[in-house]
């Protein structure tokens, strides 16, 4: 592997990290209020889809950080969605 090689695969894998990674916050804030009010839930189903799709397509290009990244982008998100609906209810 070159070094460019490497380099454009760790800009990959930063940026990977960076946008799964951003989630987190996200998430600990919802179950620390025990509310979702602010969060769109038409956005999170758009964005949730969207990440889906690219898990399929990481898993078609069989690139293992497209693979792992939206996977985990994907839980963290439906997550999120799952607290949403939950809080939203009460």
């Amino acid at each position: 592997m070159t070094l460019a090689r490497s380099a454009v695969n760790a800009i990959g894998l930063i940026a990977a990290v960076c946008t799964t990674v951003a989630f987190v916050p996200q998430l600990i804030r919802v179950w620390q209020l025990r509310s979702a009010r602010e969060i769109s839930l038409t956005m999170f189903l758009i964005f949730s889809l969207g990440t889906f799709l690219w898990l399929l397509y990481g898993i078609f290009i069989h690139s293992v950080p497209v693979t792992l990244a939206n996977a985990v982008t994907l839980a963290l998100s439906l997550a999120i969605l799952a607290l949403k609906l939950r809080f939203d209810r009460k």
